[in-house]
């Protein structure tokens, strides 16, 4: 191994990638085609080349995070771990997102009924 291919730290510093580009130019299309399909201006087969589009970057996209995983050995422990906390945030972020839009619900559903006791007790 040369000197460049060795590994002076914990962490995967990711090499310039097009991905990105592409799967933002992707979503891009969906959006696009779909506000297109919904108004009547096209049959519907843009929106599904759209969405192969977008499949077959994110296929890409993953065959290259798992080839630097696997093979090409870039995740390091301190890298899986970084992974696995950030997927755990995400999740969690995700999960009291939706738990305030159900409690504003509810909220609203029966401020008429409990006004004292649910919602506005603590203000």
């Amino acid at each position: 191994m040369s000197d460049l291919h060795k590994k002076r730290h914990l962490f995967h510093i990711v090499d310039p990638s097009p991905w990105p580009l592409f799967s933002a130019l992707g979503a891009f299309l969906v959006t696009t085609n779909a506000v297109l399909f919904f108004h009547e201006f096209d049959s519907g087969s843009l929106l599904v080349y759209s969405f192969i589009y977008l499949a077959v970057t994110a296929a890409y996209w993953w065959r290259d995070v798992i080839r630097e995983a696997t093979f090409q050995g870039c995740h390091t422990s301190a890298v899986q771990r970084g992974l696995r906390l950030g997927m755990i945030l995400f999740i969690v972020s995700e999960v009291m997102f939706f738990f305030s839009f159900f409690w504003a619900f509810f909220c609203i559903e029966f401020i008429s009924k409990y006004r004292n006791r649910l919602c506005l007790a603590s203000a």
